[in-house]
């Protein structure tokens, strides 16, 4: 596993995005326009994103992307902008829970807060209330992956 960049200057408030796909910058121009635009039922809440745009994220895995912010004790979801993302119509982004079997009381408890996986795809405004209300508790990623795989493309879709 390689080891990636330390992701610097991401404040608490902010949902977390690395772009690991440089194949069509238009793409990713789209997915920054989307982050950028407030969310919310009534559109009132102005999103805050931290963007990771450096090429040595270039193809990073799931799993050396959590390596490299394994350390960021208050995150608990990234997103990564990858070739999927930079692909589809919906530009949804590959949200990951950062929760690791050793965060739980025990295997059964892991394994009923990954019920639906580790992952799933979110639209761009998605990834403020996920990221929100991870953050402050209110809900669990496990209900938002179940979300996401209830859908007929499997992407959580928010407030659109």
């Amino acid at each position: 596993m390689r080891a990636l960049p330390a992701v610097t200057g991401h404040d608490e408030f902010d949902v977390l995005v690395i772009r690991t796909d440089y194949r069509d910058d238009q793409a990713w121009q789209d997915v920054v326009s989307a982050l950028g635009k407030p969310w919310g039922d009534h559109k009132q809440y102005e999103a805050h994103v931290h963007l990771v745009d450096d090429p040595a994220w270039a193809g990073a895995t799931v799993d050396e992307v959590l390596s490299a912010v394994s350390d960021d004790e208050g995150l608990s979801v990234v997103f990564l902008a990858d070739r999927t993302t930079m692909r589809s119509d919906h530009r949804a982004l590959l949200a990951v829970t950062t929760l690791t079997r050793e965060d739980c009381l025990d295997d059964e408890d892991y394994e009923q807060l990954t019920e639906f996986g580790r992952e799933f795809r979110t639209t761009p405004a998605g990834a403020h209330d996920v990221y929100a209300n991870l953050s402050i508790g209110n809900l669990g990623f496990e209900e938002y992956a179940g979300w996401a795989h209830d859908d007929p493309e499997g992407i959580y879709r928010s407030f659109e």
